[in-house]
């Protein structure tokens, strides 16, 4: 038998020339797989981060907390170097702005931080998701500010609220030098979504804590109020709590006294108070006479710059963001304003702030109504105390000298001593003339005026004293003589009153004073003092105003000298004839 062939040698050649295409293809295969598994568990990793971003963000209910979280997570999930969240104003700039990857030392030498100008400008015009593989391709472009750090690829998305753009998330610098891709996109867009819930959960609740403090503070002004604590004393709990509850800077409280169409700063606290106090500010030209002009609230994104305010001296340095408010109602009656601002560059006031801020403004009104009606009753209380007092002279003090003098003269006749007699007439004499003087007092004491002299002007002088305290920080010594609510006439009386009330304002505003003395006597003549010891008069010898007070003296056939004391300080002289003296 032939052997068979040997067949060894092909199978081997065509195993060795037919494995190679199958052996390539596997590699291929795996490659592939290994590539799309690699893309599955990077694109699940991701989807996962982002979950865990949302449900870290969604966590938060401090509203600057979430904030800040949501500016980071976005950072993370797109790989960017650069990030920030801009919180879009009631006047479509930015009026926040949340920066990350950029140190405290860098925003310290940028300066400013944006407004809305530029790329960020663009996305606040045109809310819709924009990718830029270099900022400064785009049209809106216009550079960045000195000491600035490189920035090249862009990507911005805008968070809604409830259909309405809240705000922006910006990313810039890609990591590893690349672009923003679409997946980056629609990541940072989700993202956006979620941010949105969690902003729109922390406002809710940060309302909701705002009102339970405004319930709060409602209920200790009540409760000052119902303790008979004094009108300044509830005024100034009223301007601590609406400052530290609206965060504001700046408090003021102007009423405006009735007939004069103006406002009188009652009350100022917070940065540039001092400014404020004293100030008596026209209708007309000012942010607080506009509230009495449209009975509502207005609104000042920069009161430095705000075309309504032209009257008084420069008074809002350092400040932005305004708010005033009636204290009262137009049915009732408006008693005055509050006015609230803060730091130039802060936030501006939101229209949910304004509501709780009305209804607190009218425990203030109800505080001025109660320490009126107050004056009211010890005015009344006052008067009765006058009229017993009144009835008591009449009744037995001039009953008394009456019966004294009758006497003194029946026994004129039983004296034959000339000397003597002399003596007992002139007795006789002086007591018809304390009767006099006792009959002028019941007179004055029994006075029934109407209008603004009613309470005379004894009172009325002690009011202006106790005005001008608030401005001065003291009260000033005050001290009268004579028969000023008889003896002095109606037009004399009001003169007295507008020169006391200039003088001291005088004091207030320009004296720097650490004390006042005022000095009120009533005899042939009417003579108002007042000195401090302040700064003194400036070079020129006068200061602004006193020409009125000169004015005033002259019209009335009187005098006024103002000077400067031996011992430092000021002293004003305003003398008027009395008729009949």
């Amino acid at each position: 038998m032939g052997s068979a062939p040997d067949t060894s040698g092909s199978d081997t050649s065509a195993s060795e020339t037919a494995d190679p295409v199958p052996k390539l293809r596997l590699d291929e295969l795996l490659e592939e797989l290994q590539t799309r598994l690699d893309a599955a568990r990077g694109t699940r990793d991701r989807v996962h981060s982002l979950l865990e971003a949302v449900l870290a963000v969604g966590r938060d209910l401090e509203l600057a907390q979430a904030l800040q979280h949501i500016v980071e997570a976005a950072v993370t999930l797109v790989d960017a170097e650069y990030g920030a969240l801009g919180v879009i104003g009631e006047d479509q700039r930015l009026s926040q702005f949340i920066p990350v990857g950029v140190t405290d030392d860098q925003v310290k030498l940028i300066g400013d931080l944006p407004s809305g100008h530029g790329i960020l400008g663009e996305l606040i015009r045109h809310p819709e998701p924009l990718r830029l593989s270099r900022i400064s391709d785009h049209p809106a472009s216009y550079g960045f500010p000195a000491n600035h750090p490189p920035m090249g690829s862009f990507l911005g998305v805008p968070i809604r609220i409830r259909g309405k753009v809240f705000g922006n998330l910006y990313l810039t610098e890609k990591r590893g030098g690349g672009e923003f891709d679409a997946e980056d996109e629609s990541v940072l867009a989700t993202l956006a979504v979620a941010a949105g819930v969690a902003i729109d959960n922390a406002r809710l609740y940060d309302r909701a804590r705002q009102r339970q403090r405004w319930l709060a503070a409602s209920a200790e002004v009540t409760s000052s109020l119902l303790s008979g604590s004094a009108e300044q004393e509830v005024l100034d709990l009223l301007l601590a709590r609406a400052m530290e509850i609206t965060g504001a800077d700046l408090a003021v409280v102007a009423v405006p006294p009735a007939g004069t169409g103006e406002l009188e700063v009652r009350v100022a606290v917070g940065l540039g108070a001092e400014e404020h106090r004293g100030l008596v500010l026209p209708v007309e030209g000012s942010l607080m006479g506009a509230v009495l002009r449209t009975g509502g609230l207005v609104v000042s994104p920069d009161v430095q710059k705000d075309p309504r305010i032209t009257a008084g001296p420069p008074r809002f340095r350092g400040l932005g963001p305004a708010l005033a408010v009636p204290v009262g109602t137009a049915e009732r009656g408006i008693r005055g304003v509050l006015l609230l601002a803060r730091a130039a560059g802060t936030s501006l006031f939101e229209e949910d702030e304004s509501g709780p801020l009305l209804g607190f403004a009218g425990q203030a009104a109800v505080a001025m109504e109660l320490a009126e009606r107050r004056r009211d009753s010890e005015q009344v209380a006052l008067l009765r105390e006058r009229d017993r007092i009144a009835r008591d002279l009449h009744d037995l003090a001039i009953q008394r000298l009456f019966a004294t003098g009758m006497t003194l003269q029946g026994a004129t006749r039983f004296i034959d001593h000339p000397e003597a007699t002399d003596r007992v007439l002139r007795a006789i004499d002086d007591l018809d003339e304390t009767a006099r003087t006792i009959r002028a007092t019941i007179f004055g004491l029994r006075l029934r005026e109407r209008g603004p002299a009613a309470a005379g002007l004894r009172t009325r002088v002690v009011e202006v004293v106790e005005r001008a305290a608030r401005a001065l920080g003291f009260t000033p010594a005050l001290r009268m003589t004579g028969l000023l609510d008889v003896t002095v006439p109606a037009e004399i009386a009001d003169a007295a009153v507008a020169v006391l009330e200039e003088a001291l304002s005088n004091a207030a505003r320009h004296a720097g004073a650490g004390a006042v003395d005022v000095t009120v006597t009533a005899g042939e003549e009417l003579a108002l003092r007042v000195t401090d010891d302040g700064i003194g008069l400036p070079g020129g010898g006068r200061r602004s105003g006193l020409a009125n007070l000169a004015d005033r003296a002259t019209a009335l056939a009187g005098t006024f000298t103002a000077r400067a004391r031996p011992e430092g300080g000021t002293e004003l002289l305003w003398r008027v004839p009395l008729p009949g003296a």
